[in-house]
């Protein structure tokens, strides 16, 4: 399944294309980005690495059903890309996301997170979701921390700004259909 347009009250979450590389070239390499990453994301970023990653990493993988890739953006200004947000199949490491510095704090990741979620569990029925963040990423731990999951193991993690504990967060579907006032679907 290719990954569909959402939307949310103030978020259009639209697939990821080749096309988006410039903007995203702009934006993703700050440290405030990439400092909890995983170490594999090169750092400095080099200026061909949106492109190199969209082109040869993402788009294959969402070819093949293993990932699905959104820009996030404004509703009120579409064409504006403020960040971005993914959920792969991939054991401890189910959903991924980043916001530029001057779009947080306003609860558009949370509000991202919200319909991913719903397309994890709802569409791709995945019974499910593990996350893995660092333990310094206080922002996103405080993202899986409302979503209701939590801290099923600690283990070391490699990030771009070095070796730091890595916490691995859960949520079960019927913890997720209970939550949303659901028993099945």
């Amino acid at each position: 399944m290719e990954s569909p347009t959402l939307q949310t009250a103030r978020l259009i979450l639209a697939p990821l294309r080749l096309l988006d590389a410039p903007v995203i070239q702009q934006l993703f390499p700050q440290w405030d980005v990439v400092r909890y990453l995983g170490s594999h994301v090169p750092w400095p970023y080099p200026d061909d690495g949106a492109l190199t990653y969209i082109r040869d990493v993402a788009l294959p993988a969402v070819a093949e059903g293993r990932e699905w890739h959104w820009t996030i953006r404004l509703t009120s200004e579409p064409a504006r890309v403020i960040g971005c947000i993914s959920l792969h199949d991939q054991p401890e490491n189910h959903r991924g996301f980043w916001l530029a510095p001057q779009w947080r704090g306003h609860g558009y990741m949370r509000e991202a997170c919200e319909v991913i979620n719903a397309f994890w569990f709802m569409t791709l029925q995945r019974p499910l979701m593990q996350v893995p963040k660092a333990v310094g990423n206080e922002a996103s731990r405080r993202i899986s921390q409302r979503e209701g999951m939590r801290v099923i193991q600690r283990q070391d993690g490699d990030f771009v700004s070095g070796p730091m504990e890595q916490e691995i967060w859960e949520l079960t579907r019927a913890e997720w259909l209970a939550m949303h006032g659901r028993t099945s679907a």
